[in-house]
Formats: structure tokens, C-alpha cells, sequence
């Protein structure tokens, strides 16, 4: 039986699941408004439409014809998934899924609500608060992901000062407390109404306010957290009414109890559910959501969960020289650890900025390692930045 898959959203992070489901024997079509991005090389049927348009993208799928849209790494335009899978009637995430996913005032208001999210958020719009908030805050835009627009305002007059910039601005912000925690992100699958958790990352993030990851580290399935978590995003995934999807989240394990920062119906970038998590857990969880929908035996359990971490290059400043991977090699062996993949985009003479979004560090490339019992990861990262 021939198999047709589409991918909404073609960026470099849609090839590994194209490529995925080339394997498997199924044919591939990516759809995206870039005529260069990277994902319609990687297709079988490569076209060129504005995916904002749901109606127009609608069309075509439905010309096209497809079994299922594979969600892949994307941000506010998930809802154009959600809303052709409503229009075809196709298996997979509902318009309404997305929104839950992508509207961050109405993610916070549907948890709040189920008493999931304990911390204080409220709507800016034009300069002006729905309500009062305690100190320190962070103002982020309503829509989209990463770290665009994001300001911190330690007290009221900071806040009255940020406010009077923005009345001219014709887009929504949440404003939130700032909380302390450690924090994590995870990877996992809902197929008919389980939540499958297949991997949770502590984070290591740079100062706020872009609060940017600069590490993830994998974190064992005996661990308090990890039962933690799983029971958590479980009441998440009922509440959101996630369903038939690959996801990813950001989780706060904060003095007020544990809550998702963010959760999104598709899975995570940055060379994560392509790379560390298969790396970590044995479990591709694109090439297991295809065989899904195809039908086959698949499995989100993971198969171990070695201690591995990847980090990405977070120093800045003028590069005059870039080690060898021998180099690296032996300066992580000295470690106690090993080196299991390094991806260094990085040239003499380049110049390096302050980290401030993840268009400003993934570029750079990272490197992946496993550790040991031993291994002190930041004085491993110290000697390795201490390469170039």
C-alpha cells in the first residue's frame, strides 16, 4: 500500500523526519513559503505556499491528497496544521490543540483554570495590564517562541517605563512573575489518549532575561523528577486534550510546586528529537510516529537513558583559532567522558555575539557527550571553549 505524509513548515529541522519516512517507503510532500528552505530539496513534492494561509494550504493537501501531516519543529503557524487536519478530516492535532499550544494567554488561562499552573499572567495590550502582578516580571509577545521581545521589570516604575514604549505597539504581550527553579524540557508522543514520556533534559540556560538553553542534559527514568514530570504532563495532556502528536514542553520545578513554562504539539528543535533523544533513549520518535500511522509496531518506551549531555558554543568574541576534533577528542577523554558527535560551524575570524535567541547560538553548531560518574560537565565545557 503506498503511504503519502505531508509536513507543514520546511525548514532544515522538517528533513530528518522526511528522511525518516523515505526510509520507511513513504512518499513525502513539504509545504512552506520560503522557496529555499531547506526541507523542500529533502521532499518528494517540494511546494511553495504561504502557510499562514490556511485556506490556500488546505486546498492544496487536499488536491495532493495525504494520509496524515507530520507535525515537525515549527512555531505559531502550528495552528495551519490543526486547521487542515480539521478541514480534510485527517488524523493528528485539531485547530483548537494548536491554538492551546501557540496562544500563550490562553495555554496559562486553561491550566490556571485546572490548577496546574501556579504563578500569576496577565494580557498587555497597547501598554496597559488586564491586572496588578508581583515583582520581578517578564513581558513576553502572546504568539510565537524562542526568546523574541522578551523584557524584565524589576519593580513599577521599571514596568511604567517599558509600558510607555509599547503603546504604539500593535501586538499582544503576557506579562508573568519570575519565578526561580531548575528547568527542563521533555519529548514525548500521545497516541490514542496515552502520553508517552520519552525523555526529560534538565536545561542550562544563559541569564535572564533571554533565559536561552545552552545545554540540555539527560535525566535517568529512576529519577524523582523524572516520575515527576511524567505524572504532571500526563494531567497536562488531559487538560490541553493533546491527542494523536509528538510533543515537546519546557517545565519550572519551582518553590511553588512544578508547571509547564510552555508545551507544543510538535516535536523539539535544536537538534534534539533528531539527535540527543535517539542518542539518550534508543527511540526516534519521528520514525516511531510514522510507523504509527502506518499501522506497524512502534514503541515510545525508552530502551535506557544514557547520562549525555549536548551543549551548544555560548562564548563570544573574536575567534582566532578552532580546535581539532582529536583535540576534543582527548581534552573530554581527560574528562572521564566521551566525545559522541561534534558539529562545529565556527571559522577563524569569525565574531561571536552575546547569546541572546536560539538563531544566535545554533548556527555555532554543538558537540554531544556521554558522561562519567565523574565528569564535572561545566569544567568539561570550560576546557573545551578553552580550544578556540
Amino acid at each position: 500500500m503506498n503511504m503519502r505524509m505531508t509536513v507543514i513548515g520546511a525548514s532544515d529541522e522538517a528533513i530528518h523526519t522526511i528522511e525518516c519516512a523515505k526510509r520507511l517507503g513513504i512518499e513525502t510532500v513539504a509545504l512552506d513559503g520560503n522557496p529555499e528552505a531547506a526541507g523542500l530539496e529533502a521532499a518528494d513534492i517540494p511546494i511553495v505556499v504561504d502557510i499562514t494561509d490556511e485556506k490556500a494550504t488546505a486546498e492544496i493537501v487536499a488536491e495532493l491528497g495525504t494520509d496524515w501531516i507530520q507535525t515537525v519543529p515549527i512555531g505559531r503557524y502550528l495552528t495551519t496544521t490543526g486547521a487542515v487536519n480539521d478541514e480534510l478530516g485527517l488524523p493528528g492535532i485539531t485547530r483548537d490543540m494548536a491554538v492551546l499550544c501557540t496562544d500563550k494567554y490562553a495555554f496559562h488561562k486553561a491550566l490556571s483554570e485546572a490548577g496546574l499552573r501556579n504563578c500569576h499572567c496577565a494580557l498587555v495590550r497597547g501598554g496597559a495590564i488586564e491586572s496588578e502582578c508581583s515583582y520581578p516580571v517578564i513581558l513576553k509577545p502572546r504568539y510565537g517562541s524562542g526568546s523574541r521581545g522578551i523584557m524584565i521589570a524589576n519593580n513599577e516604575s521599571e514596568l511604567a517605563s517599558i509600558l510607555s514604549d509599547m503603546e504604539d505597539i500593535d501586538e499582544d504581550y503576557i506579562l508573568e512573575e519570575c519565578l526561580d527553579g531548575d528547568e527542563y524540557g521533555i519529548d514525548g508522543a500521545v497516541t490514542e489518549g496515552k502520553f508517552h514520556l520519552i525523555l526529560v533534559r534538565y536545561k542550562i540556560n544563559t541569564p535572564m532575561p533571554d533565559r536561552q538553553a545552552v545545554a540540555y542534559m539527560s535525566i535517568s527514568t529512576d529519577s524523582e523528577i523524572y516520575d515527576k514530570i511524567r505524572d504532571y504532563m500526563s494531567r497536562v495532556v488531559n487538560v490541553m486534550e493533546l491527542d494523536e502528536c509528538l510533543m515537546h514542553a519546557d517545565i519550572l520545578d519551582s518553590d511553588r510546586g512544578i508547571f509547564a513554562i510552555e508545551v507544543s504539539a510538535r516535536p523539539s528543535g535544536h537538534n534534539l528529537h533528531n539527535l540527543f533523544t535517539p542518542l539518550c533513549t534508543g527511540v526516534d520518535m519521528a520514525e516511531e510516529y510514522i510507523k504509527y500511522r502506518m499501522g506497524e509496531t512502534y514503541s515510545f518506551e525508552p530502551k535506557q537513558t544514557e547520562n549525555m549531555m549536548i551543549r551548544y558554543f555560548d562564548m563570544e568574541g573574536e575567534i582566532r583559532s578552532v580546535p581539532k576534533e582529536s583535540q576534543v577528542q582527548q581534552t573530554v577523554k581527560d574528562h572521564g567522558a566521551k566525545l559522541v558527535d561534534w558539529r562545529c560551524n565556527i571559522m577563524p575570524g569569525d565574531v561571536l555575539e552575546p547569546v541572546t535567541t536560539g538563531h544566535s547560538l545554533m548556527y555555532r553548531g554543538y558537540y554531544i557527550t556521554k558522561l562519567g560518574d565523574r565528569t564535572d560537565p561545566d569544567a568539561l565545557h570550560k576546557d573545551i571553549l578553552n580550544g578556540f
